[in-house]
């Protein structure tokens, strides 16, 4: 399942001290790291034939996963999202000694996080210098309109406009030198945002790019499962249902129709009752069947697209519907079915269990998702626990990256938000 980040906007200011603050604590770190690791990964390499390499190449992997997930634990600071965690597997269970030792040779993982090492090294010093020297720059900026005066006054401090022959003239070398500065200190959030985010980033694709990868495996393999569980449970009732309902009234109906045939020739009248009796238990059947069609993407849908069919099950709903459909786009065939399906859903349900006298339903496109928000006016008490209507609907919508939420208290009214992708 998807899972939606919410980050507060922190102020420009602060979120470049924040950003720098990360640059500048990491260079120490960053020094440390490299001289461990390449010391220990040379010393591992040159004594493995001496089998003494493993545990110290073991160790020198370790010591970067210890420097990795600090790094970790910044970045989603500075990336303002989560950022996904590799699990590092320990040893079989059983496994001797040996093989528990040089475990954290044999995964990939941890060689990534020392290879990352070595190339944050250069990165760092760079950043490093970049930042300390517009912060530097950009301080005098600031200071230079004040102190300059005392600068420009020191006898033999020649400066930009005495250089270029424009005369030694103090507020003229002060309005120079603070407009050759003004441009850094301007430049200042941009370098800052760029450095720290160029860093952050190579982290984030060695020391984090493969857990991403698996927890999106993990969350198509969920979705796929929920996908599977929808559709189970979607034939499951319509099964149920028509059993219960159409079929039962068509085998009744069938002996109607059988005791008619035997009536006509021993009582007409009796007969035109039973008749009549098996009309209206044959409309009472088209109705069932209407109803559980609702389960099944009508062709209106197809046809004609996602608004008209909305506008045609808010026609046959029983409780009073206000439609606001702010788009008449067409989507994709899954989007259309999911949304159809939440909404024939949700309307019998406030039908059938609400005591509702109004329900609303509104579908607008909000960027790439479509956002459709289904309520009604009646009791409340619905929820997606397991077993209920509604959790069907939960698994559809996550089976297309979708997002479901319900919210309806003891005493109403209730509120259904769904959330779909459609770009």
């Amino acid at each position: 399942m998807r899972v939606t980040y919410l980050v507060t906007m922190k102020p420009y200011l602060l979120r470049t001290a924040i950003l720098s603050r990360y640059v500048i604590l990491r260079f120490p770190l960053a020094i440390v790291a490299f001289v461990l690791i390449v010391a220990g990964v040379s010393a591992g390499l040159g004594t493995l034939v001496v089998f003494l390499g493993f545990p110290i190449l073991a160790g020198a992997l370790l010591t970067a996963r210890a420097f990795a997930n600090v790094e970790r634990r910044w970045l989603p600071e500075v990336l303002d999202r989560p950022v996904a965690r590799p699990v590092y597997r320990p040893a079989p269970r059983g496994a001797g000694w040996f093989r528990q030792m040089i475990n954290p040779l044999t995964r990939s993982q941890s060689w990534m996080d020392a290879l990352w090492v070595l190339l944050n090294f250069p990165l760092a010093i760079v950043a490093f210098v970049l930042t300390v020297v517009w912060w530097a720059v950009s301080v005098a900026a600031i200071l230079y309109p004040f102190l300059g005066w005392f600068l420009a006054g020191i006898p033999g401090n020649q400066g930009i406009p005495e250089l270029l022959g424009w005369g030694d003239s103090v507020p003229l070398a002060v309005a120079v030198h603070t407009a050759i500065l003004v441009p850094i200190l301007l430049t200042l959030p941009f370098v800052i945002r760029g450095v720290a985010l160029t860093q952050a980033g190579l982290s984030r694709v060695m020391l984090s790019g493969n857990a991403e990868l698996h927890q999106r495996i993990d969350d198509l393999a969920e979705s796929r499962r929920a996908a599977v569980s929808a559709e189970a449970n979607a034939l499951r009732k319509l099964e149920r249902d028509i059993h219960d309902g159409p079929q039962q009234r068509l085998v009744h109906l069938a002996m109607e129709l059988s005791k008619v045939q035997r009536q006509l020739k021993k009582d007409p009248s009796a007969a035109e009752h039973t008749l009549s009796d098996a009309i209206a238990a044959t409309r009472e059947t088209l109705d069932e069947l209407r109803a559980l069609s609702r389960g099944i993407a009508p062709p209106i849908l197809a046809d004609r697209g996602l608004s008209a069919a909305l506008a045609a099950l808010a026609g046959r709903c029983t409780v009073p519907v206000d439609l606001d459909i702010q788009t008449v786009e067409r989507f994709p065939a899954v989007v259309e079915n999911a949304v159809y399906f939440v909404v024939a859903e949700s309307l019998t349900n406030i039908a059938k269990h609400s005591r509702a006298e109004l329900a609303m339903v509104s579908m607008v496109r909000t960027g790439d998702r479509l956002l459709l928000t289904i309520g009604d006016d009646g009791v409340g008490g619905a929820h997606v626990a397991k077993g209920h209507g509604l959790s069907g609907l939960a698994d559809r919508l996550r089976a297309i990256d979708g997002e479901f939420a319900v919210r309806s208290p003891a005493g109403g009214p209730t509120m259904i938000v769904a959330e779909v992708p459609c770009g």
